[in-house]
């Protein structure tokens, strides 16, 4: 068929082809697809471990990317401190502005939304987006793992939701990790509900920790209202899993094009400007998510196909807290 308008990721779009080849990354997760799931799972880990330990080594990272929330020392506020930490009797008695550092909590309690939705089943680099988002929840189980530490998920395919109840210890993190990757995928034409998702990690109310929303973020942000929500008591991180086919349409010629959420096909030709209009309305609604996460005071960190996805943790979390040690941002 003929399309009528120009494609915009607004929605997730799969194309037929994949348009020219990527570079591979120079950590890229291992695929869950290839039936050798413990020695996929196996190599996750190791590889985590050792990027990670080695970077990382020897630092409590608390409620991640947060400082926590123990009381600390006061120093003088940097622009983009955040104002709540404000300490006013420093302040007042020296005249400058101060805030008031924290400490790491040891023992915290942390949820990971996971969205596995159909617009996850997708990639065209190194791995799929949804190999991609496993991999961030055992980065996530790692860097907060220990300290009588517990971690819990939510799964949400859109047609069903897996709650894992928050554990801590070695064992529950490799067992959490290995069903997250047997989910079963939805069927093709399933629409996500992540604000559905969200909104029962709210419910019952949980003591205060650590909240992490795993997704890829594509459609309108009807999530807005239940991550600000959960924002007025937790700390917020969102990882934002991406692939460069959503930012760049390749111009190869005639291709079609598929909503994995809708079934919907449409088959475009993909001239010189119809990929400037796509790759223009990729980077607005990138955009727009930014700007909506930070309205809901989440800390974001995106994670791509074709890129290392270790390093870009580990940058995240380095200048997550330089920023909170008073370093700048």
């Amino acid at each position: 068929m003929t399309a009528d308008a120009a494609p915009t990721p607004e929605r997730p779009i799969v194309a037929a082809g994949s348009g020219p080849a990527v570079r591979r990354p120079a950590t890229a997760p291992p695929s869950l697809r290839d039936g050798r799931l413990e020695a996929a799972l196996r190599n996750l880990e190791l590889s985590v471990r050792r990027r990670l330990d080695g970077l990382l080594q020897g630092n409590h990272l608390g409620l991640v990317p947060g400082p926590g929330s123990e009381p600390g020392e006061a120093r003088i506020y940097q622009p983009g401190d955040d104002v709540r930490r404000m300490d006013w009797a420093v302040t007042a008695r020296t005249t400058a502005p101060h805030v008031r550092e924290t400490v790491a909590d040891r023992e915290l309690e942390i949820w990971v939304v996971l969205d596995l939705s159909p617009s996850l089943d997708f990639g065209t680099a190194a791995c799929e987006k949804r190999d991609l988002a496993v991999a961030a929840l055992a980065a996530v189980a790692h860097l907060t793992r220990g300290g009588g530490n517990r971690i819990g998920a939510l799964v949400a395919t859109g047609a069903q939701t897996l709650r894992i109840p928050a554990r801590g210890g070695l064992a529950h993190a490799r067992g959490l990790v290995r069903r997250v990757a047997e989910t079963p995928r939805a069927p093709e034409g399933t629409r996500g509900e992540l604000a559905a998702a969200i909104e029962q990690l709210r419910r019952p109310p949980r003591r205060r920790g650590l909240a992490v929303v795993i997704s890829d973020f594509l459609g309108e942000p009807t999530w807005e209202r239940a991550l600000r929500a959960l924002s007025a008591r937790h700390d917020l991180l969102a990882v934002e899993v991406l692939d460069p086919r959503e930012l760049e349409l390749p111009d190869v010629g005639t291709v079609v094009l598929a909503d994995p959420e809708t079934g919907r096909q449409r088959e475009v030709v993909t001239s010189p400007l119809l990929c400037r209009e796509f790759a223009a309305a990729a980077a607005a609604h990138r955009d727009r998510v930014a700007a909506t996460l930070r309205r809901c005071g989440a800390a974001q960190l995106t994670l791509r196909t074709d890129s290392d996805w270790i390093a870009d943790i580990v940058r995240f979390v380095l200048a997550r807290k330089r920023a909170w040690s008073g370093g700048g941002r």
